[in-house]
């Protein structure tokens, strides 16, 4: 029976720990260099292949390659393999200043690079800058949001709600409630230009506002159905009624969850009332700022993408009619959202936020 070969024996200059220790703590350096740094380290504490495998989380072969290729060539052999075709016409180091420069030093006078200011200054063509940043992913142009609670109970609330989602309670049903507030009745100056063999369905840029009205909605997170009713004002009074055509439809023999936001129109006098009369009502506050926990927030942009924001509405009655066409219709083929994240999930994500925040330092 043929044995293994001995893995070879790593030993590492001053020099080469440090840097590989230095792309290691690097956050810009690519995820495979990092693997291979940490596959050279754990090798020069004298672990076997198995081992560092598992601690890396990669395949015994893939520690091998790389090992028996440091051995033989040191650091240049965690680089990849030149591949066929033209000569390459810039260098490593070139590629590492485009790449440094955009991630952390902006241009003079300005938020972000562009293809064009990027080559300027490095000296190489646009399509090349176009082709580094491709390649690590870099969209300067592109920029998203985030907001981190500074809710005291965010812990707790997000464990409470995970858990509702993940693990329903029996003989009880959870509904995520919420206000689509300020909904316009919009239409535009001139008609509609429609779609075409080749052309796009135009409209105007200005509209007329003819009102606004407000949606109450509860997702009923297992079975996906959607409970909605619109008002022209947003009050408890309002919300009140609502949650009066919620009990009537929920059957009186099961509990009633309800996940809903910290809007103050939730936590009045008369709504506390009415929870006193009704006791298998249960009451499930989203920490502040976090609003994506509330599953009907999800429904909400389903509602905007598909029949609000290339409607045209002349009247309040045109648009509230809209609306609960498309609760009818939704409601006709139910499709409940799924959540995936455990609580514990969703604290790794953010401390990982919280970590880039710190490291950039603002």
């Amino acid at each position: 029976m043929a044995s293994r070969s001995r893995a070879p024996r790593i030993q590492l200059s001053p020099s080469e720990r440090e840097t590989l220790e230095g792309l290691m703590r690097r956050r810009k350096t690519a995820r495979g260099m990092a693997q291979r740094a940490a596959i050279i380290l754990h090798a020069a504490k004298g672990e076997s292949n198995l081992s560092i495998a598992r601690a890396v989380s990669v395949s015994r072969e893939t520690v091998g390659r790389w090992r028996t290729r440091f051995s033989v060539r040191r650091l240049d052999g965690l680089y990849d393999e030149p591949r066929p075709g033209a000569p390459r016409k810039i260098l490593d180091k070139d590629v590492e200043r485009v790449v440094t420069m955009t991630i952390e030093r902006p241009p003079r006078a300005a938020t972000h690079w562009s293809t064009r200011t990027m080559a300027k200054k490095s000296g190489l063509s646009q399509t090349m800058i176009s082709k580094i940043w491709r390649a690590f992913g870099l969209k300067p142009h592109r920029q998203g949001t985030f907001k981190i609670s500074t809710d005291p109970l965010f812990v707790d609330k997000v464990r409470d709600i995970v858990g509702l989602y993940m693990n329903p309670p029996d003989r009880a049903v959870v509904l995520c409630v919420d206000e689509k507030s300020q909904m316009q009745a919009l239409d535009r100056t001139q008609p509609l230009l429609p779609m075409g063999p080749g052309q796009v369905e135009r409209r105007t840029h200005d509209y007329v506002r003819h009102g606004t009205s407000t949606l109450f909605a509860a997702l009923d997170v297992k079975a996906g159905d959607v409970i909605g009713a619109c008002y022209r004002r947003h009050r408890a009074k309002e919300f009140r009624r609502f949650l009066e055509q919620i009990d009537a439809n929920v059957p009186q023999n099961l509990e009633v969850h309800l996940v809903l936001d910290n809007a103050s129109t939730h936590k009045t006098a008369a709504i506390q009332r009415w929870l006193l009369k009704h006791p298998r009502y249960h009451l499930h506050f989203t920490p502040t700022s976090s609003s994506w926990m509330n599953q009907v927030e999800r429904w909400f942009a389903d509602l905007t993408e598909r029949a609000l924001r290339r409607g045209v509405h002349r009247s309040v009655e045109d648009l509230e009619k809209a609306v609960l066409a498309y609760i009818d219709a939704s409601n006709e083929d139910t499709r409940p959202f799924t959540w995936t994240k455990t609580a514990d999930q969703i604290f790794e994500s953010l401390a990982a936020v919280c970590r880039r925040t710190s490291n950039s330092g603002h």
